[in-house]
């Protein structure tokens, strides 16, 4: 069973930058497609960004590109979202979700992934 733990997220003005980190609790087969959803009040939860489990291909959700970075630190087993220039409309609880997977395909729908992290809230004030 893989546990996934989400941190880094708080209250930031809009314009600020947070790093979010989510870090497995097992040691996790490598390669794996990592993601990175949110979920607003009443909003369904929607992908921000995810990582192949080979190569390092990225994807983006449109509200986010140019703005959000995926990396992943694998000696750690941590994966991170770095988030700049926030706005109100980036405010929800943030999940990481993992699945097994050797090829270099992303994954940007939540229903494939069968692990997934507690969430963290990150809120953005004007």
């Amino acid at each position: 069973q893989v546990q996934l733990v989400e941190s880094g997220g708080g209250l930031v003005q809009a314009g600020g930058s947070l790093r979010l980190s989510c870090a497995a609790s097992a040691r996790t087969l490598p390669p794996t497609a990592m993601g990175w959803f949110r979920q607003a009040p009443g909003k369904e939860r929607e992908i921000v960004a995810g990582m192949s489990g080979l190569g390092g291909r990225t994807y983006y959700g449109d509200s986010v590109k140019g703005r959000f970075t995926i990396t992943r630190d694998g000696a750690v087993n941590t994966v991170y979202l770095q988030m700049n220039s926030l706005n109100p409309d980036d405010t929800a609880v943030y999940y990481c979700a993992s699945r097994p997977d050797s090829s270099s395909r992303v994954y940007p729908t939540s229903s494939d992934y069968p692990y997934w992290g507690q969430g963290t809230q990150v809120t953005v004030s004007s």
